[in-house]
């Protein structure tokens, strides 16, 4: 049981983070500005679509008619939050060969098949993939809250959109940055469970090379 619960956590752990990475990927709270405007009040900014509730006075009654728009070439994108797209990319679109290289692994343990150096082999590229990911993610959500929290940013409407940049009057915290902390973490635990594996892969691999040993003597 006790062979099987390390592998067990880091497989789980990568397989959370990937979720969260799918989260930040469609999420459309990378940005969330107040405006001091009389129709539009909250602007929602992903990764690649705003939203934002237009208020119009229709038959004498104001009515919120939800918004969205892509986030395309005509806006004004500056370059943490470019970055923040590559980045959160490549942390997804690399997620893939961890679960290979896991499971390749895990197969390997359940046949019982005397190769740990393939084993070895595969979760030593897990590991590196899985520090690569995190480090793709705790960078894109970092940076994006430090430059728009506390920086100054770029980033900018298109001219046809229905309030200007001027009009900004707050700049929201959002679940995207502890969200990629998380995954960071989660990805970190399974790192730390993959090294736990290899040693104790190289371990079993001395103890069978010393049985030989004493075997032929």
């Amino acid at each position: 049981m006790k062979k099987w619960i390390f592998k067990l956590i880091g497989f789980l752990c990568s397989l959370w983070s990937l979720a969260f990475g799918l989260i930040l990927v469609h999420s459309r709270y990378w940005r969330l500005w107040e405006f001091d405007d009389k129709y539009v009040q909250l602007v929602y900014i992903g990764l690649w679509e705003a939203f934002y509730n237009q208020d119009l006075n229709i038959s004498t009654s104001v009515v919120s008619i939800p918004v969205h728009i892509p986030v395309n070439s005509s806006w004004t994108i500056s370059p943490e939050f470019r970055y923040a797209r590559n980045l959160i990319l490549l942390s997804i679109l690399i997620k893939p060969v961890i679960l290979v290289c896991s499971l390749v692994a895990i197969r390997i343990s359940i046949i019982k098949a005397e190769v740990p150096d393939i084993q070895v082999v595969c979760y030593k590229g897990y590991a590196l993939v899985l520090v690569l990911s995190g480090l793709c993610t705790v960078l894109s959500v970092t940076w994006n809250h430090v430059v728009d929290l506390y920086g100054e940013t770029t980033l900018d409407f298109p001219p046809n959109f229905p309030v200007r940049k001027e009009a900004l009057i707050k700049k929201h915290h959002t679940h995207v940055f502890p969200i990629g902390i998380m995954a960071t973490i989660l990805s970190l635990v399974s790192v730390v469970m993959i090294l736990i594996e290899i040693r104790s892969l190289k371990l079993q691999r001395k103890v069978k090379a010393w049985n030989s040993s004493k075997q032929v003597d």
